[in-house]
């Protein structure tokens, strides 16, 4: 390995020093090198720290021209590529070169990359995020019996002493994104279902959503209802509110339940088509009934106090409601809620 550095070191030519790469690499494929293994070769190869990190576990490899692991502060990587399984970016490699890279660099870190994928998927489980829908039906089916269902989770690549935690997603973004970001140093594995996003994570960090995506995060032990509620607080989204957690809905989680066609019947839900053609009023009722102050409202929309009331005055005489008293505030707010519901996108 180290004849072939030097060999590489000083070659002329840059057609004939990529071949020679490609065979290196093609050699440690065939002998099914690990990936401290891969690292190792990269950074005796490159005569600088080469790294692996794969999203799924977070942790990184860095490896000297020693052979050794890196002791030193990770320096600002001179060249980096993804690593990609199945169409998907499960994680980087990279160079730490002092000064500018090498011509042969990318081309060395295409090889690893690629080496590293095949490792991946060799000694499994992947470590993509995507999984085969069936399995996770499996896994939140209530019809499964448990057997089936942590027979499931061991093919997805969860262990029997971790929790696995169940979140609905509504969004234009990828899935697999979602639950990396979701969940970037533990398992997480995600499928399309129907209409809905599934994501089973073994921790979820609900800061770590990124914009544009509705979330509802089930609090249950069990896979299944924890899936049942996570629809549920799915539904209780809006644009103002893009992410709920079950646990926080508490009674509101009832209103779920009434039959469409009775809600629809309410004359305070009724009411709000009323003003549904007007997002403006809509906007500062729902941030009113968010806040229950008059003042506090005027901060979020960024208005005056004064403009806020008289807003409210007229909607108040719209839906019938006398929204300055506790109790009309109670009313708009279950009327509100009631009417997002009916109306989820």
């Amino acid at each position: 390995m180290e004849a072939l550095a030097v060999r590489l070191s000083g070659l002329d030519s840059y057609v004939e020093g990529a071949i020679r790469v490609v065979a290196f690499y093609d050699t440690l494929m065939r002998r099914r090198v690990d990936l401290p293994a891969l690292a190792r070769a990269s950074a005796g190869l490159a005569e600088c720290v080469a790294g692996i990190r794969l999203h799924g576990t977070g942790r990184a490899i860095r490896i000297s021209p020693d052979g050794r692991e890196a002791s030193s502060a990770p320096a600002p990587a001179s060249t980096t590529v993804p690593i990609t399984l199945d169409e998907e970016e499960i994680g980087t490699v990279w160079l730490e070169r002092p000064g500018p890279p090498n011509p042969l660099d990318e081309v060395l870190l295409d090889r690893l990359a690629i080496a590293a994928a095949g490792t991946v998927e060799r000694y499994g489980p992947a470590r993509t995020t995507m999984a085969d829908p069936a399995l996770v039906e499996l896994v939140i089916s209530a019809d499964s019996d448990e057997t089936a269902r942590a027979r499931a989770l061991r093919l997805l690549g969860f262990t029997a002493d971790l929790p696995v935690h169940v979140v609905a997603v509504r969004s234009r973004l990828p899935l697999d994104r979602i639950g990396s970001l979701l969940c970037p140093a533990r398992p997480v594995k995600a499928a399309s279902l129907a209409d809905v996003g599934v994501i089973l994570a073994t921790t979820v960090d609900p800061a770590r959503i990124p914009a544009g995506v509705s979330a509802g995060i089930g609090a249950a032990e069990s896979p299944d209802r924890s899936w049942q509620q996570a629809r549920t607080a799915l539904r209780f989204t809006t644009p103002r509110r893009p992410v709920v957690h079950y646990d926080e809905l508490g009674a509101l989680a009832l209103l779920a339940q009434v039959p469409p066609d009775a809600a629809r019947d309410n004359a305070d839900v009724s009411a709000l088509a009323r003003i549904a053609g007007h997002p403006e009023d809509l906007e500062t009722l729902d941030v009113y009934c968010a806040t229950g102050s008059l003042r506090r409202a005027a901060d979020v929309l960024h208005l005056h106090h004064s403009s806020v009331a008289r807003r409210l005055e007229q909607i108040g005489k719209t839906l019938g409601i006398e929204l300055t008293e506790p109790t009309g505030l109670i009313r708009a707010k279950l009327a509100l809620t009631t009417w997002w519901l009916l109306n989820e996108s």
